[in-house]
């Protein structure tokens, strides 16, 4: 009888300390997420010291409590596995040290995990039955990236932006309009209350899938400087419409050159509404299979992490003690 595998995913990669257990890779246990939204929403956005201050005071409490949701002890988990990058470095080394520490007490295997691994891996927890090879468009704070998944450990990025990832221009325009932080979820609120028809820059590039935000980020900037008195959800609705062409146009391109039929979508700007309705419809009129992780799985969590690290784990592939925070670190590293 195969014996069942209990990973403990810990997050910290910015203002969320999160700690999971993941039975299997899919059958979530437990997943604690200490949100410092209200601490950083007084500063406009993530204040990377009070965040990493603010993982050092959570870290052990929050520990404690997914174990006992899971019902479950130290001496069952099979693998520690915390988030090693990307993110603010000094975030991400709180929960690398826990974790470190936790594994050396403990005797347990470490696997670190790649954070936006992570986001992929929330997929397969809602979706029991997805399997790879896929396609994968990571949209989140930090990270745009059309990436193929052709094994559950083998990625190759097809795809990324340029400049600013795309929760981060979502952010950016919030903050020019006077939306209070975070920006993201505000700005697609109000979009249901505007119409298209505002015109701005459409970004493409020529031989390459690659993404840029920075255009229409500084277009919306202008706009509102010599306007300010614009219809705020038309400007909304017009800004969230051209990113999804953007992001239509190019995730389409990339399926027809994989002649593959299955997309999913991870990250935390994969909760926006209107991203997912135009994907579904895409979808329906392509013949592709479109998959989302639930909302409580888009924004950074435990359990995606642990979710990813399971699938190193039954590969061998582990860490030692010298694994370190990599603020920068690119998908497919170990």
């Amino acid at each position: 009888m195969k014996k069942d595998i209990y990973t403990l995913g810990i997050e910290s990669s910015c203002d969320e300390t999160s700690v999971a257990v993941v039975k299997n890779g899919r059958e979530v246990l437990s997943n604690v997420i200490h949100s410092q939204i209200d601490i950083h929403k007084q500063f406009g956005g993530v204040v990377p010291e009070i965040a990493s201050r603010n993982h050092v005071e959570a870290i052990s409490a929050v520990t404690k409590e997914a174990l006992e949701q899971a019902n479950i002890s130290y001496e069952e988990i099979s693998a520690i596995c915390p988030t090693y990058g990307p993110g603010l470095v000094g975030a991400l080394l709180v929960g690398v040290a826990y974790a470190k520490a936790l594994a050396y007490a403990l005797n347990k295997p470490l696997v670190g995990v790649n954070h936006i691994e992570g986001h992929i891996a929330a997929n397969y927890i809602t979706h029991k039955d997805l399997q790879p090879p896929f396609l994968c468009l990571v949209i989140s704070g930090g990270h745009t990236h059309l990436v193929h998944i052709k094994d559950y450990t083998e990625f190759e990025i097809l795809a990324h932006t340029r400049d600013d990832a795309i929760g981060e221009a979502f952010d950016k325009v919030a903050r020019v309009i006077g939306l209070p932080y975070p920006g993201g979820p505000k700005i697609d609120k109000l979009a249901k209350e505007g119409k298209v028809n505002i015109p701005l820059p459409h970004t493409y590039f020529d031989n390459s899938l690659d993404f840029s935000f920075s255009g229409i980020k500084t277009a919306i900037l202008n706009l509102y400087h010599k306007n300010p008195e614009v219809n705020k959800a038309d400007l909304c609705a017009s800004f969230e419409q051209t990113v999804i062409d953007m992001l239509l146009t190019n995730t389409k391109k990339a399926l027809q050159q994989l002649n593959v039929k299955k997309l999913a979508i991870a990250g935390g700007v994969s909760a926006n509404f209107h991203i997912r309705e135009a994907f579904f419809k895409m979808g329906q009129e392509e013949g592709v299979e479109v998959y989302y992780p639930e909302l409580s799985l888009c924004t950074d969590n435990a359990a995606m992490i642990a979710s990813a690290g399971y699938y190193h784990f039954i590969q061998g592939e582990t860490s030692d003690l010298s694994l370190n925070a990599i603020p920068n670190l690119k998908i497919g590293m170990l």
